[in-house]
């Protein structure tokens, strides 16, 4: 089922996700949802909070779509190491429209658990390591326009309220 994407300045979006505790059938179906939500809104990396659910889950698949084995799910996933730096082009579902040059680490290794509980580490790099770093921000309540400068902000924030005074947002 496709749910709908929580924009910003839902507040949701500015909170700390719950860690997940259940891992039941319950935890499958969101995650199953969160992909098919994601692929309606041609992402490539979703957060619960994005489609109102306070948990620590999140979603990527960079193949959109092309690689079921691409597809992968992190849950209470944490950055154990960070090395390297990267400054490239942002975008998020939470934000259509905006796009902004944010730095990040070139290289992670995250450490989450499975859809069984199951723990795991992954070492990425690249696009794989900027999805996943702005993912895990989305469950600390971090939004990529607040790694950006106040002025770039400011502009950001600006366009946001034109386009909610024109109904568009």
């Amino acid at each position: 089922m496709v749910l709908p994407i929580v924009k910003y300045p839902d507040p949701i979006l500015q909170r700390l996700a719950q860690p997940v505790t259940d891992f039941n059938e319950e935890l499958h179906a969101l995650a199953n949802d969160m992909f098919e939500s994601m692929y309606a809104a041609e992402g490539i990396g979703l957060a619960a909070p994005q489609v109102g659910v306070s948990k620590r889950l999140t979603v990527v698949d960079l193949s959109f779509k092309k690689n079921r084995e691409d597809r992968l799910v992190l849950v209470n996933p944490e950055i154990i190491l960070q090395e390297g730096k990267q400054h490239e082009d942002e975008g998020c579902l939470s934000l259509p429209e905006i796009r902004a040059k944010v730095s990040r680490a070139a290289r992670v290794v995250v450490r989450a658990q499975d859809l069984e509980g199951k723990w795991f580490e992954k070492d990425v790099e690249t696009l794989l390591s900027r999805c996943i770093q702005h993912e895990i921000d989305h469950l600390d309540g971090i939004l990529f326009i607040f790694r950006i400068s106040m002025l770039k902000r400011d502009l950001a924030l600006r366009q946001i309220r034109k386009l909610q005074r024109a109904g568009e947002w």
